[in-house]
């Protein structure tokens, strides 16, 4: 009797003991919401999201609550941050302590269950896979004339499809293919014609973003949650959309495989495979088909969708703002001739073209939030201590939207990135990229397609729509712009 008491008091110590360990903020973490043991802040921040209209708000208000430039929570056994001024975002951006990514559920749910590919991995990994990437890309053109000329062929299908249509354009659909051409030919060495195709992988990516971002951080914290409702919790969708995913990439790595021969390196998939084959004997080698596949991936993620959306942002803005876009129509005419070949590096040219870019990527920040840190052994960070494995949550919105800096961050206001004298003001406030280490790869192609893009079509067309815009985002992963479609009316 006596030693069933004792177990009931020893049991209630250690259950008092681990629920007030849960309770229990690191020492000198920063200052946030107070969590629920076991749960942490998950349910709370996701009602957060809902009422603010996305996370990288709902972390804004939470700093504003707590009067702090860093947010410190809980989510499931996760110790998450939230960085949300300059200094702080620039500081985890290039600090090397912060160079890691997450080993957890959700970053291994995007890569088919594996630690593999370039944007989820860190370490020797990382350092490898990127540095074989950035050297092949650049080998078949990346950031050079060829990939202009990859740029300019798909941009002549956009304007024969504006020249040939009556009706509204969906710009979304229109260029998605485009940049998904451009990218998918630099990996595989062909573009995807056939429209069906094309249409199902630009639909699987989209559905992929939106069913991440509807459960992708839910099932991180609570990732037992999928056993019980895998419907519910998105989790069977997910699975659904990586296995057609893979088989899309898996298709085109086997085609690879039945026609390599020694030495053939005129795509990203050949090098990798004769990579594959120079170090086939040795046993921990990294270069295998699932980090080919995933590398692939990554290409296809990283570049696609942020790029896509940043144009169509960019032409959304010149329907809301008329007396901008004329103002580009001014410039346009002024600089260039009729039929003068236009090329990325003519944009210094035309300063005040490359204002209203950047002050498209300020006002429509893309990517809100962006990609997940880990930090790789304890370290400060302003005044707080933040422990090893900590997940830092950069939040760029913030960034972008930062009052006290921009003054009227709400006003769409190109001029504030020119200086008396109409020339460039280059900001480093603007992170659309990344800094540091981890910065895009594919920001020389996305660039150029933006530049390109706008610069070409806006040269020709004037922009309208007969429906009522108001320039709201649409929030996920990456964010989009309401639906809408343009009428593009000829300008000669």
């Amino acid at each position: 009797m006596l030693t069933e008491i004792l177990l009931i008091i020893l049991s209630a110590i250690l259950s008092c003991w681990f629920y007030l360990n849960e309770c229990k903020r690191p020492k000198k973490y920063p200052p946030g919401p107070s969590w629920i043991p076991f749960i942490g802040n998950g349910p709370e921040l996701r009602q957060l999201a809902k009422q603010c209209g996305g996370q990288h708000l709902a972390f804004s208000a939470l700093a504003s609550k707590f009067d702090t430039e860093v947010v410190g929570l809980k989510l499931g056994k996760e110790n998450v941050i939230c960085v949300c001024s300059y200094d702080t975002v620039k500081q985890v951006l290039t600090s090397q302590q912060y160079q890691g990514r997450p080993d957890n559920f959700f970053m291994r749910l995007r890569s088919f269950g594996l630690r593999k590919g370039i944007t989820g991995v860190d370490g020797e990994l990382w350092k490898e896979q990127r540095a074989f990437l950035v050297s092949h890309l650049r080998a078949l053109g990346f950031g050079r004339s060829a990939m202009e000329e990859m740029i300019k062929e798909e941009i002549k299908d956009i304007l024969n499809l504006i020249e040939n249509s009556k009706e509204g354009i969906d710009l979304s659909a229109t260029v998605s293919p485009s940049v998904v051409n451009i990218l998918w030919k630099l990996t595989s060495g062909k573009s995807i014609k056939n429209n069906n195709d094309i249409t199902k992988l630009l639909d699987l990516l989209k559905q992929r973003s939106k069913a991440f971002d509807m459960s992708g951080g839910f099932l991180n914290h609570y990732p037992w949650l999928r056993h019980l409702a895998p419907q519910k919790t998105g989790y069977s969708l997910l699975q659904t959309i990586n296995n057609q995913i893979r088989q899309f990439i898996m298709e085109a790595v086997n085609e690879h495989k039945s026609q390599w021969t020694e030495g053939r390196s005129d795509d990203f998939i050949y090098s990798f495979l004769g990579e594959m084959k120079k170090q086939n004997y040795y046993d921990n080698s990294n270069f295998t088909d699932d980090q080919l596949i995933i590398v692939c991936l990554d290409i296809l993620i990283a570049g696609s969708t942020t790029t896509n959306h940043t144009i169509d942002f960019a032409f959304l803005a010149m329907i809301l703002y008329p007396e901008i876009q004329a103002k580009v129509h001014k410039c346009l005419d002024t600089e260039f001739k009729k039929d003068e070949d236009i090329n990325y590096n003519d944009k210094q040219r035309v300063p005040y073209i490359e204002a209203v870019l950047l002050e498209c990527q300020r006002m429509f920040a893309v990517v809100p939030m962006v990609g997940p840190r880990r930090v790789l052994s304890e370290t400060s960070l302003s005044e707080f201590i933040i422990p090893k494995d900590t997940t830092v949550l950069i939040n760029l919105h913030s960034v972008h939207h930062d009052k006290d800096y921009w003054k009227d961050p709400e006003i769409f206001k190109p001029e504030r990135f020119l200086d008396a004298d109409t020339q460039l003001i280059c900001s480093d406030r603007i992170l659309t990229f990344g800094l540091g280490k981890r910065r895009c790869l594919g920001d020389a192609l996305a660039k150029s397609c933006i530049f390109l893009f706008f610069v070409e079509i806006l040269r020709r067309y004037r922009i309208e729509s007969s429906e009522k815009l108001t320039g709201k985002q649409v929030p996920g992963i990456t964010m989009s712009p309401e639906k809408y479609k343009a009428k593009f009316v000829a300008r000669f």
